[in-house]
């Protein structure tokens, strides 16, 4: 079944859900990019801003055990992706940080049940393997010990 809304939990300071209604009311970004050869205008949210909201500790916060932190991508297929989460810190020079969103439209339409209605998009990867379609969840844990 296709997720309704992405919760954002685990080691959050502010879990929280977005559904389509609550990303509709964020800043909108908008980036190019190929997936499988297949070239395409992506609509969405700065994936950035909403580990933002939900509390994520990113920019002076993420240092020392914190660098241990990552994140844990799921799809409603059981499908999962793993990022460190300094990898969305600009602070860091990280460049997905700027351009990775939280998709919900391809040229201009909803994303079609294959891949949505959610899905995460890292245009400067050179293989999508980790552009998760129908992304339920996102959960930030640490491997510090």
């Amino acid at each position: 079944a296709a997720a309704t809304a992405v919760r954002f939990d685990g080691e959050f300071a502010k879990p929280v859900s977005f559904d389509r209604a609550a990303l509709a009311k964020l800043p909108r970004t908008t980036v190019e990019a190929s997936d499988h050869g297949k070239p395409g205008t992506w609509e969405g949210v700065a994936f950035d801003e909403l580990l933002k909201q939900a509390g994520a500790p990113l920019g002076d916060s993420l240092r020392g055990g914190k660098l241990a932190s990552y994140l844990v991508v799921g799809a409603t297929d059981g499908y999962r992706a793993v990022f460190s989460l300094a990898e969305f810190d600009a602070a860091f020079g990280a460049t997905r940080a700027t351009r990775a969103i939280l998709a919900d439209t391809r040229d201009g339409k909803p994303l079609d049940a294959h891949e949505g209605p959610f899905r995460l998009i890292v245009p400067d990867e050179k293989r999508p393997g980790r552009w998760v379609r129908q992304v339920d969840r996102v959960e930030l844990r640490s491997a510090a010990r």
